[in-house]
């Protein structure tokens, strides 16, 4: 044998390498690129079920606390705003997050203006629909780990070499992640 098939059949080998693995790193950006799609679905529709259980708790509300109209129509308004966030096409995520946060406190002030009426505590009513919203609560918690944790995966595998390269030349880009908003991290302030 000469060098010179040596050599072609070593730079044959090593050409036929990259392609297998530039394939599979673009097939791991795309499942990831999915995953996070995928995850934010998730988040979607959890968001979606809230939105839709929050009418019936402020309706079971009203009647228990009919002066408490500032609170209702806050929860009212902040349900408004995630809904319009969901459905706008050009929303991000980051937006669709600070909506989503904003409704999360007006619940949390919906709750807290609940417990001053004893009555509206021993309704079933308010009680079924306290543990659906927890429950849903719950599962939107997890959704927003499981998004956040594909993400990380995500733009890691974007960031490091060598993936890095082929998400360059196939304009992968990273994806946001859901985070709480500046207010929802500071502790509630409680008064008695």
């Amino acid at each position: 044998m000469s060098v010179g098939l040596i050599i072609g059949i070593v730079v044959i080998v090593l050409v036929i390498a990259i392609i297998i693995w530039a394939i599979g790193a673009y097939n791991n950006l795309v499942t990831l690129r999915n995953r996070v799609k995928n995850g934010w679905a998730q988040i979607d529709v959890q968001l979606k079920q809230r939105a839709d259980l929050i009418p019936n708790l402020v309706a079971t509300v009203k009647g228990y606390a009919a002066h408490e109209n500032a609170v209702l129509s806050q929860v009212t308004a902040a349900r408004a705003g995630a809904v319009a966030a969901a459905t706008d096409p050009n929303g991000t995520t980051a937006q669709r997050a600070e909506a989503e946060n904003q409704l999360s406190r007006a619940l949390l002030n919906l709750q807290a203006t609940a417990e001053a009426y004893p009555a509206l505590q021993a309704n079933q009513n308010f009680m079924d629909l306290q543990s659906q919203l927890k429950d849903l609560e719950n599962k939107i918690a997890y959704a927003r780990q499981f998004y956040n944790d594909v993400v990380l995966k995500l733009n890691t595998a974007i960031e490091t070499v060598p993936t890095n390269i082929i998400a360059g030349l196939f304009h992968f880009e990273q994806a946001q992640y859901f985070e709480a908003d500046e207010p929802a991290r500071q502790a509630p302030q409680v008064a008695f």
